[in-house]
């Protein structure tokens, strides 16, 4: 199954909001079949990144607009490194 990171822009965001929207994410993830992995968040610049493993990108965005609204404005396919 491919792995993607997404990057959301969302200015004055606070890391303690975004646990509530990942939480979100995992309660309803299963019903899709997706699996998201892990979240960063960096509030000085605006953004939140979300890792997922997911059939494809419209699975893991639908995931999102369903459990929080909160899209992403791009999703990258990414591989493991060493």
């Amino acid at each position: 199954m491919p792995t993607y990171m997404d990057v959301h822009d969302i200015p004055g965001v606070k890391a303690q909001d975004v646990v509530g929207a990942h939480e979100a994410d995992v309660k309803i993830q299963g019903k899709y079949g997706v699996n998201y992995k892990s979240y960063w968040v960096n509030e000085s610049e605006g953004k939140v990144f979300c890792l997922v493993d997911s059939p494809d990108k419209e699975i893991a965005a639908r995931v999102h607009r369903e459990a929080h609204g909160l899209e992403a404005h791009t999703m990258y396919e990414v591989e493991q490194g060493g």
